[in-house]
C-alpha cells in the first residue's frame, strides 16, 4: 500500500461506506449497509473486511452506522468514533470502540486522522481528514452550513468528496412532506448545490487535484446540476468533477 488511494461503495441517503488505502493502512469511513452487502461491495475492489485495520464513523445516522456493529463484531475491528456517537449507537457493548475528540488529530500507523466538528442533527457528528504526509483527503458531507473552522481545516487538500446533496428549487417543489424538506434544507441538514460552491471559492483550493460530489438526492438533485454548480464554484470544467453514486462501488481514485 504505497499509493494514496479510496474508493466508494456507495454515496447516497440509502447507505455509505468510503474505503480509503494510505501510509500502510486500510480503513472504512461509516458502514450505512448489511454487513453482507459490505463484504460483498468490497469483493468487486479485490478486498474483504477481514483486511480492514479499522472502521471510522462520522455519526450516528442509519445510512452511515447501520452496519458499523455487526461488521466490527464479525471481523474485530476496532471502531473510532466521538463519545456522543457511540452513545447514540447504543449497541455494541462487546466492540473495541476507541473514542476520540472532536476537535484533536489521532494516528493509526503513520496514516493521520483530523476529525472535523460539523453543524448536523446528530448527536456529536464529525467529518474526516485522512492523511499521509503528503496528501491530504477531505470527506465532507452531512452538514447543514460551513462553518470558518471547515473551510480553515479543508483548505490545502488534494482531495475532496463534497457533498451536494440537494437543489433548493427541486427540493422545494418535490415529493417530501413539508417537516422533512426543513429538515434538509436547514442549518443543521445537508448541504445544497450553491451552498457547496460557495465553500469551495471561499477555500483554499489550489492544490486540488480530485473533487467527487457526494450524498446526492435520489430525489432532489440532479449530478450533471450539481457537477455544473460545483465546477463553478472551483472554476474547472464539468467534466473534471466526478460524482458517487449510490448503487454500487466505484473505482480505486488514486493520488
Amino acid at each position: 500500500m504505497s499509493t494514496f488511494r479510496f474508493a466508494f461503495l456507495g454515496s447516497g441517503s440509502r447507505g455509505n461506506a468510503l474505503l480509503v488505502e494510505a501510509a500502510g493502512r486500510r480503513v472504512l469511513v461509516d458502514c450505512g449497509f448489511s454487513a453482507r452487502e459490505t463484504a460483498r461491495r468490497m469483493a468487486g475492489l479485490n478486498l474483504e473486511p477481514g483486511q480492514l485495520d479499522a472502521i471510522l464513523v462520522t455519526h450516528e445516522h442509519a445510512d452511515h452506522a447501520s452496519g458499523v456493529v455487526r461488521l466490527a463484531r464479525r471481523h474485530g475491528l476496532p471502531v473510532f468514533t466521538t463519545h456522543g456517537t457511540r452513545a447514540a449507537v447504543g449497541d455494541g457493548d462487546d466492540l473495541d470502540w476507541r473514542l476520540i475528540s472532536s476537535h484533536e488529530d489521532f494516528f493509526l500507523g503513520k496514516l493521520a486522522v483530523t476529525p472535523v466538528a460539523v453543524p448536523h442533527d446528530a448527536r456529536e457528528p464529525v467529518q474526516f481528514i485522512l492523511g499521509d504526509g503528503q496528501h491530504r483527503l477531505g470527506l465532507l458531507t452531512d452538514l447543514g452550513h460551513v462553518t470558518p473552522h471547515v473551510v480553515r481545516c479543508y483548505s490545502g487538500c488534494q482531495a475532496l468528496v463534497l457533498e451536494a446533496n440537494h437543489d433548493r428549487a427541486m427540493l422545494a417543489s418535490g415529493p417530501y412532506p413539508p417537516a422533512l424538506k426543513r429538515r434538509v434544507g436547514g442549518d443543521f441538514g445537508h448541504l445544497n448545490n450553491e451552498q457547496s460552491a460557495a465553500f469551495l471559492d471561499a477555500s483554499d483550493m489550489q492544490s486540488l487535484e480530485r473533487l467527487i460530489a457526494a450524498h446526492i438526492s435520489e430525489k432532489n438533485n440532479d449530478a450533471d446540476l450539481a457537477r455544473d454548480t460545483l465546477a463553478d464554484g472551483i472554476g474547472w470544467s464539468s467534466s473534471r468533477v466526478e460524482v458517487a453514486v449510490q448503487d454500487s462501488a466505484s473505482d480505486w481514485y488514486e493520488l
